[in-house]
Order: structure tokens, then C-alpha cells, then sequence
């Protein structure tokens, strides 16, 4: 009896041993994947074409060509319990319809997008983080047919400085909040500063608002949508929702910027991509136009716009090793 008894001790023990032994294991090997030190850099580049060629065509319509392109860069550095992100999104699009010489390419796209995040970890979810983000256009913008530029480089641009604490309970979502954020509009050209456009004090001579605010940042990103089903294997998808409210001038109307890409992979260089922003900012007067051309209202207006392409697609990563 004492025989069996001394073995199933020394069973169980064993047994038990074992267990934590590959828990232990397995909690170490998920925290070295989870943690992966160094730098981690990537990216893709998207390039959409369309064209339309008519000769004789009885039932009208216009020649017309469009190509639109888009990079999307990241460099990402971890260091114990330190985390540094950056990325820089470029987008351009033009378009042009008629076969005269005369006629002009038409801008459809024009992004450049710089944002940095630094944060140190407070506890397993919790970062202490600053961000900065840098917002502009690379050409003047015109509201076609006319052919007065209502926007150019820095006119306008903007610059936000944030410090708040990011949320992080997974590897695809982020939530930073920040209390304490500085958000600057640069409206560098002369003649839109005099204008005073893009939220400039109307009765001041600056070409550079300052804005003192809270600031929050939700972002989701889905790739392999749902590895399981083979269905969702080559779809990704990528969310990024920035609000923020001045805390001086009408804090309960709240700045929004939104925007979606969903990328539906054929093969490693084709791709199906849609992708839309949506903006809102009160300082921002827009006019509108009824069909003859005459402005019928200027103010506040929702913003929104919508590209759907097929094309190329190179997406690459260099991964520490």
C-alpha cells in the first residue's frame, strides 16, 4: 500500500511538473513573439489605372484616362518596454477626359500623411504614449472648372501634438485617448491667408491657428481577415478614426476624420481596393454650388469622398530576424 501510494505521489508530482514546465514554456514562447525587439519595417504600394477610348461611338461619351497611386510605409522599433511607430501614407490621383491637347489633367487624389506614436508600458493593455502628425497636399487643388487654386503645399497643413495614454488590448485595435493635445493649421500661401480660409481668425493677420484640445484616436486593422476560412485569406482591412474638440472655442463641436481601406487580394500583385474618408471640421466654410454655378450657401459642410481601383500591388515587410 505504501508502495502504490509513494507512486502515484511521485506520478502526480511528475505530472504536475511537466504541466507548468510546458505552460511555462509556451507563455514564454508567446511572450517572445508578442515582444519582438528591434525594428520592424514594411509596406505596400498601389497603383489603379482606367482608361476609356471611343471612336464613332453613336451613343456619345468622352475619352477618358485615370491612374491613381498610393504608398503606405511603416517603421516600427521596440526596446524592452518601450514602443515607437511611425508611418508615412502618399496618395495622388489625376484624371483626364477629351482627346483635345487642350485639355487638362484633373486632380482626384492628394495625401501626405506623416504620424509618429511613442509610448512606454504601464501595464499589460496600458501605454503611456505622445503623438505627432503631420497633414498636407503636394499640388494646388482647384474647384474644377475653375481654374482659381483653392488649397496648395501647407495651405493648408497641420500639425497635432498629443499626450494621453493608448489602450491596447490586442494586436489589432488601439485606442489613444489624450487630454492635453496642440493642434496647429498652417495656411502658408498669401493670398488664402488673406482670405482667411481653413479656420483663420477672420479678424487677425496670422496664417497659423493654434488649437487647444482633447484628442482621441481609434484604430483597427484586419489582415487575413479570418485565416480559418479561406474565403477571407487575402482581404485586409484598416480603420483610423481621429476626433478632437478645442476646448476654448464651441468644444461640443467635434472635429472628425475618418478613414477606411479595404484591399481585396486576386493574387501577389493584383488587388481590388476601396477606400474612403470622411472629414468634418466647423472651422472649415465650404461654399456650394447649384448646376448653373452660382453659389447658393457657404458653411460647415461634411466632406466625403470615395475611390474604388484595380491594379497592381506590392506589399513587402523586413522583419528582424
Amino acid at each position: 500500500m505504501r508502495k502504490l501510494a509513494l507512486l502515484l505521489a511521485i506520478s502526480l508530482t511528475s505530472t504536475v511538473h511537466f504541466a507548468q514546465v510546458t505552460e511555462g514554456e509556451k507563455a514564454l514562447k508567446e511572450k517572445k513573439i508578442d515582444t519582438i525587439q528591434g525594428w520592424k519595417k514594411g509596406g505596400s504600394f498601389l497603383l489603379n489605372f482606367s482608361q476609356v477610348s471611343l471612336t464613332n461611338w453613336n451613343a456619345g461619351g468622352l475619352n477618358s484616362f485615370s491612374l491613381n497611386g498610393a504608398a503606405n510605409l511603416y517603421a516600427n522599433y521596440t526596446q524592452g518596454r518601450g514602443q515607437w511607430e511611425n508611418s508615412l501614407d502618399l496618395g495622388y490621383g489625376i484624371l483626364r477626359q477629351g482627346r483635345k491637347d487642350n485639355v487638362d489633367w484633373l486632380k482626384t487624389d492628394d495625401k501626405i500623411d506623416l504620424f509618429s506614436k511613442f509610448g512606454r508600458q504601464a501595464s499589460k493593455s496600458w501605454f503611456y504614449s505622445a503623438i505627432f502628425n503631420f497633414k498636407t497636399q503636394a499640388t494646388p487643388g482647384f474647384n474644377y472648372p475653375d481654374q482659381t487654386p483653392i488649397s496648395k503645399f501647407m495651405a493648408p497643413g497641420y500639425t497635432l501634438l498629443a499626450v494621453g495614454m493608448d489602450y491596447k488590448p490586442s494586436k489589432i485595435f488601439s485606442a489613444f485617448i489624450a487630454p492635453l493635445t496642440m493642434k496647429n493649421t498652417f495656411v502658408l500661401d498669401d493670398t488664402l491667408a488673406a482670405a482667411r480660409s481653413f479656420g483663420l481668425d477672420p479678424n487677425g493677420t496670422g496664417k497659423i491657428r493654434t488649437e487647444l484640445g482633447g484628442y482621441v484616436r481609434l484604430q483597427l486593422h484586419l489582415e487575413n481577415a479570418d485565416a480559418k476560412r479561406k474565403a477571407f485569406q487575402n482581404i485586409s482591412f484598416t480603420s483610423k478614426l481621429d476626433l478632437f474638440s478645442n476646448y476654448l472655442v464651441n468644444p461640443d463641436r467635434i472635429d472628425v476624420n475618418w478613414e477606411n481601406l479595404l484591399q481585396l487580394k486576386v493574387n501577389q500583385y493584383i488587388s481590388c481596393t476601396v477606400s474612403t474618408h470622411l472629414i468634418y471640421d466647423d472651422d472649415i466654410n465650404i461654399t456650394v454650388f447649384d448646376d448653373a454655378g452660382v453659389a447658393v450657401g457657404n458653411g460647415p459642410r461634411l466632406q466625403f469622398k470615395e475611390v474604388l481601383g484595380v491594379g497592381f500591388a506590392y506589399t513587402f515587410k523586413a522583419d528582424p530576424k
